[in-house]
């Protein structure tokens, strides 16, 4: 049973975010800006991102690839549901820190990670925990990592535009004429591809909900989960928030509050819609 409405709303928002960039490279163009060295900028530190995301992640936080000697109860889970998925089995990670929390990362099925925190294995069930590792394994499935950096590379490059055009001008007489044109047609880029990046970040969220419940067969697993995560999250420290909050894109849930954060630029849909949403396809499938 597939979710057209929500594969709709993350098709329109990949082609309206393709349509604004060639609009910007048309500007560009038009200015006669010779971008061609940013464009190489960026595209070497997206290279970067893309094939060494796992290793980079891993390392901010200090996680640790386990075998399946030492934990086996992950790996056996984890093993399932790649199986279930139709992909191979990612490595197995494990972070030290008392926030309840799950990521995945990597370039695609074939060179990737799912790492859990020793907060999540101590919070939540087995069958909690599956349905949350079910929720990463459609993220790795659906190649939600290579999409977002591939829907960033004209943003990064806008913003490096933007940069250049406030420190260093234009050449010769078109300086003052266009230097502050270039800074705002550049500007104005990077903001409207950031909020459409991010709305195509929660869309993927949500489809990565609808993963775990259509792989696991039990989306209340997953909405206790949510609940519990969410729920623990208020207790813990700023202190060990602050130490992984370069993760919070990647987490199933972000370890910081929602309400401090204006929906539209969150990376995460509100978890209350994320439950509605798991509830009423519970309903629909009769589970």
């Amino acid at each position: 049973m597939m979710d057209w409405g929500l594969k709709f709303r993350m098709y329109l928002t990949m082609v309206i975010l393709a349509l604004l960039y060639l609009a910007f490279l048309t500007v560009l163009a038009l200015l006669n800006v010779r971008f061609e060295f940013l464009m190489i900028i960026a595209a070497l530190l997206l290279i970067i991102q893309y094939y060494f995301s796992d290793k980079l992640v891993l390392m901010s936080v200090g996680a640790r690839v386990v075998s399946e000697e030492e934990a086996p109860e992950l790996h056996a889970i984890v093993r399932k549901l790649s199986a279930e998925a139709g992909i191979p089995m990612p490595k197995v990670a494990i972070v030290n820190t008392p926030i309840p929390n799950a990521f995945a990362t990597g370039r695609g099925p074939s060179a990737s990670v799912v790492a859990v925190t020793t907060g999540l294995l101590n919070t939540l069930s087995w069958e909690e925990i599956e349905a949350v590792l079910a929720h990463e394994i459609s993220h790795i499935k659906n190649r939600d990592v290579a999409v977002i950096t591939i829907a960033s590379f004209i943003s990064m490059v806008a913003f490096f535009v933007m940069r250049w055009a406030m420190f260093m001008g234009l050449a010769e007489d078109r300086r003052e004429s266009y230097a502050g044109l270039l800074f705002a047609v550049s500007a104005v880029v990077w903001f409207l591809s950031f909020l459409l990046i991010r709305a195509l970040s929660r869309y993927r969220e949500y489809a990565a909900d609808y993963g775990s419940a259509m792989i696991t067969r039990n989306p209340r697993a997953l909405i206790s989960a949510l609940a519990k995560i969410s729920g623990k999250m208020k207790y813990i420290s700023s202190y060990e928030k602050k130490k992984v909050e370069g993760l919070n894109a990647f987490f199933i849930i972000p370890a910081i509050s929602g309400e401090t954060i204006l929906s539209l630029f969150s990376t995460h849909p509100p978890v209350e819609k994320r439950i509605e949403k798991l509830e009423q396809l519970a309903r629909r499938m009769g589970w």
